[in-house]
């Protein structure tokens, strides 16, 4: 069962139990083996009590992360293990990371009745003080405060890196989908490229070529800005990252709308500009500071 991260308390921990307790019916367990250690729902962790998140959104949100056997799935706060097995059934290297080592064996026990020893790794862990950057996606079931310590490690994960979320936010990172199971909702954010500062582009304008500069203000995967033509400028409208892809437009001085869709390499811009008769010209962007 999946791990919920919740601060201790009593008034915190009873709404955990309760906002559980439907779904924990819903995936209720099979009478323990003998010797079997088997968890119980509201159970205090290290920072957080342990509550299960059902299997229809365990589902629902690997399918929202686009879950394929080209990815590497984190699990933070693992509990049994579900999640990450799950994950590992569509073929992705998956690692649980789990601070109870009860919860850890358990999750290895789990995942060899399931077939997926070979396919998935479960360790003891703090999730604040694990290397997850080579993941491609990222799950968790924590509460605000905690998805707030990790947020900054999150945004400096490689761009287009999803991460998904059941029941909690981001604070004001947006997410980029959002959907419900019975209920409860999950969340998903692609971590943006890093756009924020001042780019030159240039692209072709009828038999010359155009100059623009950029100058960006980025807020999670929404921007705004200005881009300057020689002695005019002009806001940036429609400014929005989708990992390392990148749209946005802007209305010059001479009335022509330009669209720009490209991709993000680090300090490099690659695409093409949309004029209004409908022309595609390419464009390269290049950071200047």
């Amino acid at each position: 069962m999946k791990t919920i991260r919740a601060v201790a308390g009593a008034l915190v921990a009873g709404a955990a139990l309760a906002f559980a307790s439907a779904g924990y019916a819903q995936t209720a367990p099979q009478p323990a083996a003998k010797g079997e250690y088997r968890p119980e729902v509201g159970q205090p962790g290290k920072d957080v009590v342990w509550v299960p998140t059902p299997l229809e959104l365990v589902e629902r949100m690997l399918d929202m992360a686009k879950v394929t056997s080209q990815d590497v799935v984190f699990d933070l706060g693992s509990g049994d293990g579900r999640i990450a097995i799950a994950a590992a059934k569509r073929g992705a290297k998956t690692k649980g990371v789990e601070y109870n080592p009860d919860m850890v064996e358990l999750s290895r026990a789990n995942a060899k009745k399931a077939g997926m020893s070979e396919k998935v790794e479960f360790v003891r862990g703090d999730i604040f003080e694990t290397d997850f950057s080579s993941a491609t996606v990222v799950t968790m079931y924590l509460l605000p405060q905690l998805n707030l310590r990790l947020r900054p490690t999150l945004l400096n994960m490689k761009p287009g890196t999803r991460i998904v979320s059941h029941a909690f936010t981001m604070d004001d990172w947006e997410a980029d989908q959002i959907a419900a199971v019975e209920g409860r909702d999950a969340y998903l954010w692609i971590v943006p490229a890093k756009v924020n500062g001042n780019w030159r582009l240039t692209h072709k304008s009828g038999s010359g070529e155009e100059v623009i500069d950029l100058e960006i203000l980025q807020k999670y995967q929404r921007f705004a800005g200005q881009a300057k033509r020689g002695s005019s400028s002009a806001p940036i409208a429609d400014g929005k990252l989708d990992g390392e892809q990148i749209t946005f437009a802007f209305t010059g001085a001479d009335g022509v709308k330009r669209e720009f869709s490209g991709r993000v390499r680090g300090d490099r811009i690659d695409g093409f500009t949309k004029l209004q008769t409908g022309t595609n010209v390419p464009f390269v962007a290049t950071r200047t500071k």
